[in-house]
């Protein structure tokens, strides 16, 4: 299938879970092509954000309403798998739709809640508003199962494993109780679980290669979130030696490092982080905090001026440098960088220190020049 271009230019895609359907070095290669980046997980300048359907089997529901809420919080535009692939053209369109958001919710009784986490995880033919009656129909199935006790989470990933999900309309679903599972998905009289796997045909299939780089960066979060460092520098040493561009590994592996005390070897994965994406942000920002950490006040000093280049309403890089500034005895500078921070935050427990280093510094001018 060609690929249309229909990307935003300069929109920067970031990743949740492992793509379930297609290999993600294909999609980013295309997103690439389509003058747009694909990175694994978010950064400040991630713009959309592609939940992965493989994270449904990673996370727990909670976690997932959780990491939503938080994407949807910091304005990212929140988009699912078969969503993503169609915004590439990679994936073919469903029927053209006419429903609304609201108008699915009011029919079906099923809450915006679910209706949206399951359109984010691909529980209906469309992923967003206008719906189809299809999804009507699905909706008003869901609907259903919740009401006789399952959760959004055990819908979404009991109906992948049936093909594809327009097929459930005319089949009769319950909420079944077998094998200690309360909440799984069963046909009609309960004698069989939704299984299978749902495959899309997109005329290339993922490789071995792909699933095991995707096996192991999930690994390796799971063991740095779980504050095993070493193990965690370690696998995602592995995934950047099947994989030497990926930025966001490096930069994980850095954060590992230098948390496990390894300052020289982590300098050197930021720097790579950098050198593979220049306009990497918080890279610069946490090398800064490492030059600090290592008393190299000039170096510091540079990479936080070129964080705050890069990202004007990224504040911690400003108070970093004011209170570097402040250490050094530059008083004006210092007041100067946390005035500037006190408009980008105002009511935080930093913003409170940097009014008082504000107040400060004034009072130190104010008796200089008295005197």
């Amino acid at each position: 299938m060609t690929a249309q271009a229909v990307l935003v230019p300069g929109a920067v895609f970031g990743t949740i879970g492992a793509l379930a359907a297609f290999p993600l070095r294909l999609a980013a290669r295309e997103v690439e092509r389509q003058h747009g980046q694909l990175r694994r997980g978010v950064t400040r300048r991630t713009t959309h954000v592609v939940f992965g359907r493989t994270y449904l089997a990673k996370a727990s529901d909670a976690e997932i309403e959780r990491r939503v809420a938080a994407e949807r919080t910091a304005g990212r535009v929140l988009i699912s798998e078969n969503g993503f692939l169609r915004l590439l053209g990679l994936m073919k369109a469903p029927e053209a739709s006419s429903l609304s958001r609201q108008s699915v919710i009011e029919q079906s009784r099923l809450s915006g809640a679910d209706l949206g986490l399951l359109s984010l995880f691909d529980a209906f033919e469309h992923d967003s508003e206008p719906y189809s009656f299809r999804d009507l129909i699905l909706a008003r199935k869901y609907a259903g199962l919740v009401a006789g006790g399952a959760t959004w989470g055990a819908i979404a990933r009991s109906v992948h494993r049936s093909g594809p999900v327009a097929s459930l309309t005319a089949k009769s679903l319950k909420v079944g109780s077998q094998h200690g599972r309360p909440d799984a998905i069963y046909l009609e009289g309960g004698q069989s679980e939704l299984d299978g796997q749902l495959l899309f045909d997109l005329g290339m299939a993922g490789s071995a290669g792909d699933d095991t780089l995707e096996e192991l960066f999930a690994e390796a979060e799971a063991a740095e979130e779980g504050g095993d460092h070493d193990g965690a520098a370690a696998l995602y040493q592995r995934c950047l030696a099947i994989d030497p561009s990926d930025a966001i590994a490096a930069f994980n592996r850095a954060n590992c490092l230098r948390a496990g005390g390894h300052g020289r070897e982590a300098a050197h994965d930021y720097a790579r982080a950098i050198k593979l994406d220049p306009a990497f942000v918080e890279a610069w920002f946490n090398l800064a905090g490492l030059m600090s950490e290592q008393g190299r006040e000039a170096s510091a000093r540079r990479h936080l001026q070129k964080a705050i280049a890069l990202d004007k309403t990224y504040a911690d890089p400003v108070f970093n440098l004011a209170r570097l500034e402040f250490d050094a005895g530059n008083l004006p500078e210092a007041r100067r960088n946390w005035a500037r921070y006190l408009e980008l935050d105002t009511d935080s427990e930093w913003a409170r220190v940097a009014a008082k280093g504000v107040q400060f510094v004034d009072l130190q001018l104010a008796k200089k020049s008295a005197g």
